[in-house]
């Protein structure tokens, strides 16, 4: 066991090092967005998609580091990444809305106006809606219209159709009529 590691100690040192460096990053990443979530009231379950998706790129680049750490030179770490990566733009490519949708459900965490509880009205020519926000996934929007019914809107159409705030927090006013 010994042997094991004073043969590979540079190895494990880099490991040991980039595990704990990756970890601090992490920590700071996660907290940044809890700040941010905080800061604009942004609910927590959508906090919480930002961590997945922090912790993601982490372990992509955690991957990586550790490959290089670990002997793998450039030009093989290169044709691994861009071995899988052709594979995975084709088959993203295949289902590019749902990439679009989770790219959106991202720009709409750091920059969407409305909340939940916020009765919006999207001003689409062929179907305009108006509806209250229920909930915000990562790849689309709840939406509760007056007369009950519940539509799932796609984040990304979100971002490309004219929005606009009826009223803001209906729900909390409702609470309050109902005292």
């Amino acid at each position: 066991m010994y042997e094991i590691f004073s043969l590979y100690r540079t190895e494990i040192s880099y490991t040991v090092v980039t595990v704990f460096a990756l970890l601090i990053v992490q920590f700071l990443l996660k907290k940044a967005a809890h700040r941010v979530g905080k800061r604009s009231e942004i609910n927590f379950t959508r906090t919480k998609l930002m961590f997945k998706y922090i912790n993601i790129l982490i372990l992509f680049i955690a991957f990586f580091l550790l490959a290089i750490a670990w002997g793998m030179g450039l030009t093989e770490l290169s044709l691994i990444f861009s071995s899988v990566f052709a594979v995975l733009g084709v088959a993203l490519f295949a289902i590019w809305s749902i990439l679009s949708n989770i790219t959106s459900g991202v720009i709409l965490f750091f920059s969407f106006p409305y909340k939940i509880g916020d009765k919006i009205k999207i001003h689409d020519k062929d179907l305009p809606i108006e509806a209250i926000i229920e909930d915000i996934k990562a790849f689309h929007l709840h939406l509760r219209t007056l007369e009950g019914e519940l539509i799932t809107y796609p984040n990304n159409l979100i971002l490309q159709k004219a929005v606009s705030l009826v009223e803001k927090d209906v729900y909390l006013d409702e609470d309050k009529s109902s005292l």
